[in-house]
Formats: C-alpha cells, structure tokens, sequence
C-alpha cells in the first residue's frame, strides 16, 4: 500500500495523520501527522501534503520514532537537505496532477483570492478561506466537477443550440467512463480517465461531520451522509446520539446485487440514470434536491432546539429517541425520493437516449 490518510477530528482540533509501511521487507509503519489551524482548510486527495515537520511544535505536529531514520537509512533522504515528509516517503503522489488538481480546487473555491495556479507540483498544508465556509458550500464542493473551468470534460463535446451557437452537449457528462471518454477522445489530468472530479460516479459515501462542544455530544455530533455520486444525491442528517438507522441503511447492496431494501442502490440507480443525459437530467435532479436539502438545513436549528430542550444528562433516553425518529424520518424520505425521480426521469425521458 502507498498510504493513507486518516482526519482525526474532535470538538477542538482537527489533524491529518499520514501512515505508510515502513519499507520492503520491515514490519511496523511510519507515519506523521500535522494539525489544521482553527481558521483553515486543508485538503487530502490522494496524495501526500505533510512537508516539512517542525520538531519543536508539539502544538501542530506529531511523529513516530523512526521518521528520519528509517528515511536515511532507506536513502529517501540525504540528511543535508530540508526533510519533507511527503517527498521522502510518498514522492510519486505529489507527481499525480490528478490528486493535485483537486487540492488546487478547494483551495480555490474557498479562497480564490490566493490565485492559486491549478499546475503547481505543491500547494499549501492549508489555507485560511475569504470567507466563513457554511455547510451549503462544503456539499457545493462535494458536488463540484470542474464546471466553469478548462478541466470540465465536457467541454469540447458540443452541438449547435437552439440560438445557433455552439453548446456543450445534454449527452455529455462528466462522469464517463473509459470507453465513453475514448470515444469522445477526452484526455486530462487523470490522462485516459479524463479529469478526477471530486464529484465521482464510483463514490459509495461522502460525509460532512459536524463536531460542537458547545452542545451535548448526543446532539453536537452530527453525520451529514450522502450516498453514490455526492453531484446527483443529498446529504441527510445523522446524530451521533441515534440508536439506530432504517433497515434500507443497514444493508449491503454493492456486494449483494440489486435490491430495493438497499438504500445504495436507490442513489446508484439514480446517479446511472442521470449521467445517460446529465444536461438534462441535472436540471430535474437539482429541482428535488435542492429544496430537500434547503428545508433540512434551514429545520437544524430548530430540531436541535427541541432536543435541547429534553435533554438530561443522567437519562437522554428521550433525546436520543426524538434524534432516532427525526433521522430514521428523513433517511427514509431521502430513498423514496431518489426512487420516486428515478422513476420519473425513466418515464419522462423515455427515447431520449
């Protein structure tokens, strides 16, 4: 394996700890983590971002024993030159423009004010965004595919439009799959595999987890979950004090086949469906979810208010019976409605592809 990241996070810090093996035929690992600053964003997308570790940081860095040594020793580094994590232990990931690609768009989304250039080989540990980033402008993120810039792969499949000029085509998507993007001869960052969105067809879950100490842990820690391609689902809320999840939650559909008790394959079917015609069928998607997901984030304040006001430290049983119930509800509305247009779309556009 060449790596992983995990994002450790509780109520108060949030840290990226980067693991690896510790080379051939040695058992054990290697790792180092960096902690993100209160008022920044860091991105990991598949590559390396630890660079330099400051020793002398408790407060920001954390290392195993073995980080420089094991790196002399394995000559991954001379011992004159600064040490830089990533390019002693994961050097080919800072050479993937596929992984950086996406660093430079959240960075970019969230503070385009820096001017980042979307080549650069190295992009900062993190940044601080222009602006206080809402939950709506994460999901947008988790969503994005390039739109707007010169890495949409849809780009140049275009037709004539009504007004006579040209058009990216409904057809296009940008979720193709290698023989599509041969067909339409689409190369990009990902080379053959055209560009690597942040938004793919091949997502099982995202999640935006919200982690607030000044509320019970019942309520402050809460799971926005969203299911397959995040750019044709919905995040619904998940609170850290539920006792349970829907059935449709708790069963395996990738390994199983399809199955309507499956949740997964409720988004998977409708992510398939809409990529046939995404410039049409992103249009239907957007106006079903877009108020779903309004309507959730705009009633948090209020459910949670609720589930204050009953909740007792020493017996949250009622608490955490209300958080059930309020999930279970719109877990279950979330699977109905991807069901229900997925249906729709099928009947309305039938002989359209």
């Amino acid at each position: 394996d060449a790596g992983e990241c995990l994002t450790i996070a509780d109520k108060q810090e949030v840290w990226h700890l980067e693991i690896m093996g510790a080379g051939k035929g040695n058992k054990g690992a290697v790792w180092a983590a960096q902690r993100v600053p209160d008022d920044h964003v860091s991105v990991n997308a598949n590559a390396s971002t630890i660079k330099e570790i400051d020793t002398n940081d408790k407060e920001y860095f954390m290392y195993s024993d073995n980080v420089f040594q094991l790196a002399l020793d394995s000559g991954w580094w001379d011992g004159k030159q600064t040490f830089r994590f990533c390019y002693a232990y994961a050097p080919a990931s800072r050479a993937l423009i596929a992984a950086r690609r996406r660093e430079w768009r959240v960075f970019d989304l969230l503070a385009p004010s820096l001017q980042l250039d979307p080549n650069m080989e190295n992009y900062p540990f993190s940044v601080k965004p222009d602006t206080l980033v809402s939950l709506e402008k994460l999901m947008t993120i988790l969503k994005d595919y390039y739109e707007g810039t010169e890495y949409d792969i849809r780009k140049n499949i275009t037709v004539k439009g009504d007004s006579g000029k040209m058009v990216i085509s409904p057809l296009a998507n940008p979720f193709m799959n290698v023989d599509e993007l041969k067909l339409h001869k689409v190369n990009g960052g990902w080379h053959g595999y055209g560009e690597r969105n942040i938004a793919v067809r091949f997502t099982m879950y995202a999640t935006i987890i919200q982690c607030r100490d000044w509320l019970p842990d019942e309520i402050g820690g809460l799971v926005w979950f969203a299911l397959d391609n995040v750019a044709s689902s919905v995040f619904v809320p998940i609170y850290c004090g539920v006792s349970d999840l829907p059935l449709e939650y708790k069963t395996d559909g990738r390994e199983t086949g399809f199955s309507r008790k499956a949740a997964w394959w409720a988004f998977n079917r409708l992510g398939t469906l809409a990529a046939q015609r995404w410039g049409t069928f992103r249009h239907e998607i957007d106006k079903t979810w877009i108020p779903f997901q309004e309507h959730l984030l705009e009633n948090q304040a209020t459910v949670e208010q609720k589930a204050l006001q009953m909740y007792n430290a020493k017996n949250p049983k009622n608490t955490i019976k209300f958080l059930t119930n309020y999930t279970d509800e719109w877990c279950k509305k979330a699977i109905d409605t991807a069901w229900d247009l997925g249906y729709y779309i099928w009947t309305k556009y039938d002989g359209y592809w």
